[in-house]
C-alpha cells in the first residue's frame, strides 16, 4: 500500500516535533506507513534536539514502506533550514514550498494515497513570493486541470461537529461582498457530494448560518439572507441538496441544535472556527473538500510558543 505523504511545515514552529514524536511512537499508535515531504538534515537535528533516538534516511515514496519499520522515510528537500525553534526564517521558505508542491505532485501521482499537510507560516512565505491567502487556496492551484483551479472547501471536522466556512481568509468587512448565491450553490455541492463520498453520508443534512445577527431578522438587521442567502438555498434544495437556513448563529452552534446536522456551512471564517475549536481544539481536524486528492492537517498553527 502507497505511504501518506506528510509536508514538513515551518521547521520553526511545532509541526516537525509532531511528525517526529509521531514516528517514535508509530508502533504503538499503530500508524500507517508515511514519507516526510521536508528537509532531511533539518529532521535529523531537530530529532537530536528533542532527545529522540531516531534515524532519517532519504528515500523514494516507493521505498517508504520498507524504511518505515527502521527509519524516517524523507523524500529530501535541498536547501537551507535553520534549526530554530519558535524563529521563522525566510531562508527556510523555499524549502517549505517546494516540500507542498512535490508532496502534491506525488499524491496525485499515486505514489502516496493521502497528503496530511504541517501548519506553515505564511508570513515567512511571503518574502519567497508565495502569492496565496492560505495552505487551502496554494493547494487549489497546485491541483489545477487544463488550467481551472477546483473550489477548495475547507472543513473543520470532529466526531461531534463539521463547519465549513464559505469565505476564509479575508477581511471581515470584505465578507458581504464576497457572498454570492453562485457561491453558496458551488459550495453546498461540494460538501453534500464530499461528505457522501468521503464520509459515507449517504443523504447529508446540512445547516446554513446567516450571516446577519438573527439570521437578518426578516430584513430589519441586514439583507444578504433575504437576497443572496435564501435564493441559493432554494436552488441547492431544487438540485435534492438537504439544506436548511438560514439559520441564527448563535443558537445554531448549540449542541442540541447541530446535532440535527451532519454538517454547518457558516458565512465567514470565525463563524465557523471558534465552535469548533471550543469543542475539539485538540482533536478538530482539517479537511480540504473539493480536491482530486485527499488532503487533511491538524486544526492549530505553528505554536510558536
Amino acid at each position: 500500500m502507497q505511504p501518506l505523504a506528510i509536508s514538513m511545515g515551518e521547521p520553526a514552529g511545532i509541526g516537525p516535533d509532531i511528525i517526529l514524536s509521531l514516528f517514535a511512537q508509530r508502533q504503538a499508535l499503530g500508524l500507517p506507513a508515511f514519507i516526510v515531504f521536508g528537509h532531511a538534515g533539518f529532521l535529523a537535528e531537530r530529532a537530536m534536539r528533542l532527545g529522540l533516538d531516531i534515524e532519517v534516511e532519504a528515500t523514494r515514496p516507493s521505498d517508504a514502506g520498507d524504511v518505515f519499520s527502521r527509519a524516517l522515510p524523507v523524500a529530501d528537500i535541498a536547501g537551507t533550514v535553520p534549526d530554530q525553534p519558535g524563529r521563522p526564517e525566510p531562508a527556510s521558505a523555499r524549502v517549505v514550498i517546494a516540500a507542498i508542491e512535490e508532496a502534491v505532485a506525488s499524491v496525485k501521482a499515486g505514489e502516496c494515497r493521502a497528503l496530511v499537510t504541517a501548519p506553515i507560516h505564511k508570513g515567512a512565505l511571503y518574502h519567497a513570493g508565495f502569492a496565496h491567502p492560505g495552505h487551502t487556496e496554494f493547494l487549489a492551484a497546485l491541483c489545477a486541470e487544463n488550467g481551472a483551479e477546483p473550489l477548495p472547501v475547507m472543513m473543520l471536522a470532529h466526531e461531534e461537529l463539521r463547519t465549513v466556512p464559505l469565505t476564509i481568509h479575508v477581511p471581515i468587512k470584505d465578507v458581504p461582498g464576497l457572498i454570492s448565491e453562485e457561491l453558496i450553490v458551488e459550495t453546498l455541492r461540494v460538501m453534500a457530494r464530499d461528505l457522501t463520498s468521503r464520509f459515507g453520508i449517504a443523504a447529508p443534512r446540512i445547516a446554513v448560518a446567516g450571516l446577519n445577527p438573527h439570521a437578518g431578522e426578516g430584513g430589519a438587521i441586514g439583507r444578504e439572507e433575504i437576497e443572496i442567502i435564501i435564493p441559493a438555498l432554494e436552488k441547492a434544495r431544487a438540485e435534492g441538496i438537504e439544506a436548511i437556513g438560514p439559520l441564527p448563529g448563535d443558537t445554531l452552534f448549540f449542541p442540541k441544535h447541530w446535532r440535527q446536522y451532519d454538517a454547518v456551512l457558516a458565512m465567514y471564517h470565525d463563524q465557523a472556527l471558534i465552535p469548533i475549536k471550543t469543542v475539539a481544539f485538540d482533536a478538530g481536524v482539517n479537511v480540504t473538500l473539493g480536491l482530486p486528492i485527499v488532503r487533511t492537517s491538524p486544526d492549530h498553527g505553528t505554536a510558536f510558543d
